[in-house]
């Protein structure tokens, strides 16, 4: 599959999320901003500075459509500095997520004054970028991911709330495109922890 495909194939799932989410799971709609970190990294590309499975900060923002029990969000997430230290080897580097998912709660009905328990899971696009020194072992892929979690939402007023989630990110393996940038097929995958500040509308 080729970048411009992939990206066609996200923006399409994104789209369809968003239409069809405010008719099907009017009930509770929100906007999430969080920050977090990533840990527990795992990859098959050459490593100069050794530090992927090592903490990194990560942002982002979603628009949640939940029901009584099933909704869907929409994500984006970035990850500056997913490969870097001391920035000597490698000057520059991020990983961003865009994610379609699927999150089970439970019923609304009985979490209306307590924090609210969730599952989630879905799929989307992992883009993959890293300059290094002297452009040796340079990155640039946005290939096929899918993620799955789980978290809480409670509201502090009935517009204003938190979450906090934790979820597994992995992008699908695909053979290298070129010798010498992976240790046979190329993979990345690392957890990622949040906290959000989560507005109702």
């Amino acid at each position: 599959m080729t970048a411009r495909g992939a990206l066609r194939i996200g923006l399409v799932l994104m789209a369809g999320l968003l239409l069809l989410s405010p008719r099907t799971y009017a009930d509770d709609r929100q906007i999430r901003a969080f920050m977090g970190a990533t840990f527990g990294g795992e990859n098959t590309f050459v490593d100069p500075e050794l530090v992927a499975g090592k903490p990194n900060l990560t942002i982002g923002g979603s628009a949640v459509f939940l029901g009584n029990m099933f909704g869907v969000e929409a994500e984006v997430a970035d990850v500056p500095g997913f490969f870097q230290s001391d920035k000597v080897l490698v000057p520059r580097s991020r990983v961003t997520t865009i994610t379609g998912n699927v999150i089970v709660a439970a019923p609304r009905r009985m979490t209306e004054y307590s924090l609210r328990p969730y599952v989630v899971a879905g799929a989307g696009l992992m883009r993959i970028s890293r300059t290094t020194s002297f452009n040796v072992f340079d990155v640039s892929r946005i290939t096929p991911s899918f993620d799955f979690g789980v978290g809480v939402v409670g509201f502090v007023t009935n517009r204003l709330g938190v979450s906090w989630d934790v979820r597994r990110f992995q992008s699908i393996d695909r053979s290298p495109d070129n010798g010498g940038l992976s240790f046979g097929d190329e993979r990345l995958s690392f957890w990622r922890a949040t906290m959000s500040v989560a507005i109702r509308y």
